[in-house]
């Protein structure tokens, strides 16, 4: 009867055994709609969070553009206020020009009333020798004369020319501010309306990270509805099969003990199993204290393997069991799949009715999930409770 006994595994002869409960068909198919109505929602957010990212690139370009117009028209007022400087610097000097000229032309005047005519030209006449020089004195006087009034003339048209660019720098400063203005009030409103495509794409995207994980939960829920579903089938094939080969004992795999465990020893064990989320497989590898050198083909890599992780999480809790997965099914306590617990063993194996084949262990974490470390290139992580292969659950009490 060899293959009676490794189906009924380590079961023991009369022990009441919890049948797997079968969500049946309408909580399976309520999941499942509750599951597609997640895919769908998510979709359209997606969609939505597509357009509003495709419109943050819009909104930041416009942005650039309207940030570049500004500081041209800065460039351009900063440019005719340096040109108004200079046009009032030669308006200055234009005006410097001509009162030195009026001045000038002042003191001549003077100078010729306090000679007692209006102009020097008798004095000098008065004063001169031969008849020869006197033609030249009056010839010298009158270019004198003229040339004050030629440089008065000419310093006037200066400051006229001078006064004229100052106004129209002036112009060009006022045109140039208002043109910056209102690059200014562009540029203010591009940014506004980037930073509100920035937050309506920061809205979606939290949406849809929240729809995923809304999704993630639904399509759980729907694998262990169908898990519990497998599980109360093959149950109820292995009880047939004991029972017609006339063994009568509990299948393997269920529950041969309904002790809930110690509480803050499932925290501390799950806890320390969760602390190392992320760390490398490691083929051979975990000890006691945490990670270690893998072996083989991880020769190398420090890590864990399934049951290194199992076994070093309930050390931390003060609870010994042995290394491997095999022998961790054989030593601890069974429980029912269907009454599995926060911090409970879960096996699985090539054949579910040989303990012999049990190739992984991972520890549930409840809620349909459970934290393992998987395999080799891979890290440990949390995942879905997989039912396929499930052999049974143990849980370690001290």
């Amino acid at each position: 009867m060899v293959a009676v006994a490794a189906l009924l595994g380590l079961g023991v002869q009369g022990v009441a055994v919890a049948h797997p409960a079968d969500p049946g068909d309408a909580a399976i198919s309520a999941a499942q709609r509750t599951a597609n109505a997640a895919a769908t929602r998510l979709g359209q957010v997606s969609a939505q969070l597509a357009a509003a990212q495709g419109a943050v690139q819009r909104a930041e370009g416009l942005a650039n553009i309207a940030l570049d117009d500004y500081e041209g028209k800065q460039q351009d007022y900063e440019d005719a206020q340096a040109t108004a400087s200079s046009a009032d610097q030669a308006a200055e000097l234009a005006q410097e020009d001509l009162d030195a000229a009026r001045s000038a032309v002042s003191s001549f005047a003077r100078d010729s009333y306090i000679s007692g005519s209006t102009s020097s030209r008798m004095t000098s006449l008065l004063t001169s020798g031969s008849a020869s020089q006197v033609l030249e004195r009056v010839a010298l006087l009158d270019a004198a004369g003229d040339r004050r009034s030629q440089v008065l003339d000419r310093m006037t048209a200066a400051r006229r020319r001078a006064a004229a660019a100052q106004a129209t720098a002036r112009a060009a400063v006022a045109r140039a501010d208002t043109l910056r203005k209102q690059a200014a009030a562009d540029l203010a409103n591009a940014e506004r309306l980037y930073a509100s495509a920035r937050r309506q794409a920061s809205s979606y995207q939290a949406q849809k990270t929240a729809m995923q994980a809304e999704l993630t939960r639904d399509r759980r829920t729907v694998t262990a509805l169908e898990g519990r579903r497998a599980a109360a089938l093959a149950y109820d094939r292995a009880v047939a099969t004991a029972a017609a080969s006339g063994g009568g004992l509990a299948p393997a795999g269920y529950a041969t003990t309904t002790s809930p465990g110690s509480p803050s020893a499932i925290a501390t064990a799950v806890s320390a199993a969760e602390r190392w989320l992320g760390t490398r497989y490691a083929w051979g590898g975990g000890s006691l204290t945490g990670p270690s050198m893998g072996w083989g083909i991880d020769a190398g890599v420090i890590g864990f393997d399934c049951s290194g992780l199992t076994r070093y999480a309930y050390a931390q809790a003060g609870i010994t069991i042995p290394r491997q997965s095999r022998m961790q099914y054989s030593a601890l306590p069974k429980v029912s799949t269907d009454a599995l617990q926060r911090g409970d063993l879960v096996f699985y194996a090539f054949d579910t009715s040989d303990p012999s084949t049990i190739h992984h262990v991972a520890m549930y974490l409840g809620n349909g999930e459970m934290i393992e470390a998987p395999e080799s290139g891979e890290t440990v992580h949390i995942t879905a409770l997989r039912w396929g292969g499930l052999i049974g659950a143990v849980r370690p009490t001290g």
